[in-house]
């Protein structure tokens, strides 16, 4: 790559960072060298790209224009890259892939493994993380997606639906009784999931009619599965996504309540971006990875 494109790439690294000294450590380079070319190019520019600080680094509105203009360039000259060796006539090279925490472990991951042993020039970065990812930003190439999607101009490709659940250890609920209406939820004792959902009233549905429900949050945290360790410890009601309590409400752990009453299902998406030309390794990965991931959801989200 030519300096001028290293140096672009530098200081998108550097930006994205957000300093030149946490920039440099994930290039692993000296941060006298990282600085150094910075302000060269800044120098080469005749402009200001960056404002530093004790607290790290500010966009000038022409370092704003800038970056912006570098990021469509890197991603031109990456995907030139890809065509000339050949990654739009076979399935080959890198795809960066995210999902939520357990659906990601469960349902992505098999697929992802399956797939791998069938195409042997794929690599895939698999990042799970129930914090919702910027597929143009953070370069990421499909993106599962749970519940109502944004006009965003993404191709969505829906792989089932999922259900959000109450759910109580068998113990708290024999000793505390089974609610019969959301109303019985009211000053009871129940753990909060902050990602997803709703903390402090819960929504549910029954022919025509819409609650909402102030829930008493003993415990507020930001996993599903904590929440559900807390729910099986015996703390009180969680709710959480079916998927992710299904595992142990088919062990008997937890049970499920008022699923009467739970709102219509979220759907569930594989999303990517709109390109003129999809290469091989994303379009391989469609056709292997929709109809597995939608036929496991399936036989995996049945009512607990």
């Amino acid at each position: 790559m030519p300096d001028r494109l290293q140096t672009m790439a530098m200081l998108l690294r550097v930006v994205d960072e957000g300093s030149i000294t946490s920039g440099a450590r994930a290039l692993r380079m000296p941060i006298a060298t990282v600085s150094r070319r910075i302000s060269e190019l800044e120098a080469d520019l005749n402009a200001e790209l960056v404002l530093r600080s004790p607290r790290g680094l500010t966009l000038t509105d022409a370092g704003t224009a800038y970056v912006a203009a570098c990021r469509r360039i890197l991603e031109e000259v990456a995907e030139a890259e890809r065509g000339a060796s050949g990654e739009f006539s076979a399935p080959r090279g890198t795809l960066t892939l995210t999902a939520p925490i357990v659906f990601g472990r469960l349902y992505v991951l098999p697929v992802v493994t399956a797939f791998l042993q069938c195409h042997p020039d794929v690599n895939i970065q698999l990042q799970l993380t129930d914090r919702p990812m910027s597929i143009g930003e953070e370069h990421i190439d499909m993106a599962v997606r749970i519940g109502p999607l944004p006009d965003s101009g993404l191709i969505a490709r829906k792989v089932g639906e999922v259900r959000q659940v109450v759910c109580a250890s068998r113990a708290y609920l024999d000793e505390h009784g089974r609610p019969s209406a959301p109303s019985d939820l009211e000053g009871a004792s129940c753990i909060t999931f902050d990602q997803l959902l709703a903390t402090q009233a819960w929504r549910f549905e029954a022919e025509g009619t819409s609650l909402r429900i102030p829930v008493q949050a003993r415990l507020t945290v930001n996993t599903a599965e904590a929440a559900l360790d807390a729910a099986e410890a015996g703390l009180g009601f969680t709710r959480v996504l079916s998927y992710q309590a299904a595992p142990r409400i088919q062990a008997g752990r937890l049970e499920t309540v008022l699923q009467g009453w739970e709102p219509a299902p979220w759907p569930i998406h594989l999303v990517y971006e709109r390109r003129p030309l999809l290469p091989q390794k994303l379009r391989a990965f469609i056709d292997f990875a929709v109809p597995r991931i939608a036929q496991s959801v399936k036989a995996g989200f049945g009512r607990g």
